[in-house]
């Protein structure tokens, strides 16, 4: 039976001790895709992290705009990180029968049984999480205290600032502003900038920004670069005497603020980022390797160029049209029939005849 969590009951601290009140001069936007990252941390690394956001609330910056991004993605992430779990075991191996009567077999059927019972339990955790995340799943509860709690640097949904920001987030995408992703079509980035210009602004703070996207600048194996023109931005509208970092370690942002960081939540926390970075390498290669093999299906094709600029001229047949064909001689009534526009009515068979 997959056991409750109880919302109000504190998850075991990283540090038994009282929470010191500490005059912080350094605020801390944490991106969504580091929450999602939660969910790809194992053991309980992920809930000392989130311990430490809980016991520092005063320092996040955070929206509707990051909770709304993290509760639609969530499943996703879940799924991810789950997915070697809900693998059958391999045990299944077939042995010769001079050694079926040997006494590991028996061992090894019956480890099989209990594996495939105590994985059933997990999947079963696992549809309790994603069915209600509010009662079993430690993530979604710590985070719901972060985005419910009523704080001047919590964009909420009763905040009528969220107007103002969504404005200028709206005018800043518009005249393609950073930060945004390229082909983005959502204003999702500029309203969290938004926000942490207002948050910066409003209580005279400096800025950690902690993402592993490539939205607000250059993000290094051994360091991170703010964008330049964000840089600039940020100089001119928060003030020269005000600083802004960027990071893809919250590990990195914890320590500049002096929050408690242990060695197994920074190991923990780079092999998620070289898995990430594995996985975007492997895409790469893939997406190489896709361009090459369109260029050789062209290359093979069945249209010389001055076939296809003549076609696109008036109507270009698909893609799959085109690979697709046979390889066939151009002849010369074809090329007159694609120099001139398209006539009004196909040709009928008397006209072909007549042709």
């Amino acid at each position: 039976m997959t056991k409750k969590l109880n919302k109000n009951e504190d998850i075991p601290s990283t540090a038994a001790k009282k929470k010191i009140e500490k005059n912080f001069e350094t605020l801390i936007f944490i991106d969504t895709n580091i929450f999602l990252d939660f969910y790809r941390i194992r053991n309980n690394v992920s809930i000392k992290y989130l311990n430490e956001i809980i016991d520092h609330e005063e320092l996040i910056i955070t929206s509707n705009q990051v909770e709304m991004e993290f509760k639609k993605n969530r499943q996703s992430a879940i799924r991810e990180s789950i997915f070697e779990t809900a693998k059958k075991p391999v045990i299944g191996i077939s042995y010769p029968a001079i050694v079926s009567d040997h006494e590991s077999l028996e061992k090894i059927k019956n480890s099989k049984k209990d594996i495939e019972i105590e994985q059933s339990k997990i999947k079963e955790t696992i549809e309790q999480i994603l069915k209600k995340p509010n009662e079993y799943d430690r993530v979604y509860i710590s985070l719901e205290k972060i985005f419910k709690t009523s704080r001047k640097i919590n964009l909420s949904r009763n905040d009528e600032k969220r107007f103002e920001i969504r404005d200028l987030a709206s005018k800043r995408f518009t005249l393609g502003y950073p930060p945004r992703k390229k082909d983005d079509n959502s204003i999702g980035d500029a309203i969290n900038w938004e926000w942490i210009i207002n948050c910066a602004i409003g209580e005279d703070k400096n800025i950690i920004i902690v993402t592993r996207d490539g939205d607000y600048g250059t993000i290094d194996k051994e360091n991170c670069y703010l964008n330049d023109w964000l840089l600039e931005e940020f100089k001119d509208r928060v003030g020269d005497k005000k600083n802004i970092r960027l990071t893809d370690k919250l590990s990195e942002a914890f320590k500049w603020v002096k929050i408690p960081v242990t060695s197994d939540m920074i190991e923990e926390e780079q092999k998620i980022i070289n898995m990430n970075n594995a996985w975007d390498y492997m895409n790469a290669r893939r997406m190489q390797e896709d361009v090459s093999n369109v260029r050789n299906l062209i290359n093979n094709s069945s249209w010389d160029s001055f076939l296809i600029d003549r076609m696109s001229k008036d109507q270009l047949p698909s893609w799959t049209e085109r690979l697709n064909m046979e390889r066939l001689p151009v002849n010369e009534n074809l090329l007159d029939f694609l120099s001139h526009p398209l006539r009004d009515k196909p040709l009928s068979r008397s006209d072909h005849k007549k042709e």
